[in-house]
C-alpha cells in the first residue's frame, strides 16, 4: 500500500481532487489541520525512534541548556 498528502489552497480544488479520487477507486479522506498536524507529529516519533530511553532529569535539563553537572 502507498498513500500521498496533498493540500489545497481551494476548497473546490480539495472537492474536485477528492472526487476524482473516488471515481478512481483510491481512498481519500479529507483531514482537518490538527489532524495533519497530529500525522506529521506521529511520523517524526517514528521516524527518531530509537528503542531506548532517556532519562527525563538529563533531557529536562538539555531543554533548559543546563549540564549534567
Amino acid at each position: 500500500m502507498e498513500g500521498a498528502i496533498l493540500q489545497a489552497t481551494s476548497g473546490t480544488d480539495l472537492k474536485l481532487i477528492l472526487q476524482l479520487a473516488k471515481k478512481s477507486g483510491i481512498s481519500a479522506k479529507k483531514l482537518s489541520e490538527e489532524e495533519m498536524l497530529d500525522l506529521g507529529l506521529s511520523l517524526a516519533i517514528k521516524q527518531e525512534r530509537t528503542g531506548e530511553f532517556t532519562d527525563a532529569d538529563e533531557f529536562l535539563r538539555a531543554l533548559q541548556g543546563g549540564s549534567k553537572d
